[in-house]
């Protein structure tokens, strides 16, 4: 039995101001997982002890407690200290290369696209008109033979 669908609601066109300052997701704050490897870092990914040798165990815990928390703060404070100041600077970045390909690249790329389409047509009457009389002939002069291959015993 088929299922009716309702369909979706329309979805309004906002001005892009208002997609500038849209809600900020503070539990999911890598949605697209361009960092999973960073977060996969582990004490056991760095420091490992073989079986043929091992520290105390309370130096053993106290060091993968001390690395994790060390590695939770220090990112913590560094992202507090510079995470402004270069969340600007990549900002900067980012809008100069979208004004480079929107005002430069783009434009270049479709004027070259113009001129290439136009001589491919040059091209392909050149070649229509020189090179496939030419090829017809060999074809044709060469179309005759024939190889038969004879395993003799």
């Amino acid at each position: 039995m088929a299922q009716i669908q309702q369909p979706e609601p329309a979805k309004e066109n906002k001005p892009y101001s208002e997609t500038l300052t849209k809600e900020i997701d503070l539990v999911q704050r890598d949605p697209k997982k361009i960092n999973q490897d960073v977060v996969q870092v582990e004490f056991e990914d760095v420091i490992a002890e073989p079986d043929s040798i091992h520290s105390f165990d309370g130096v053993w815990k106290a060091s993968g407690t001390t690395f994790t928390v060390t590695k939770y703060w220090c990112y913590r404070v560094l992202s507090a200290i510079l995470g402004l100041p270069l969340a600007l600077i990549w900002g900067f970045l980012f809008a100069c290369l979208s004004f480079c390909h929107i005002w430069a690249v783009v434009p270049c790329v479709k004027s070259y696209l113009i001129e290439v389409h136009c001589l491919g047509q040059f091209y392909a009457v050149c070649v229509r008109t020189f090179c496939d009389p030419v090829f017809e002939a060999v074809g044709k002069a060469l179309g005759g033979i024939r190889v038969a291959l004879r395993k003799e015993v």
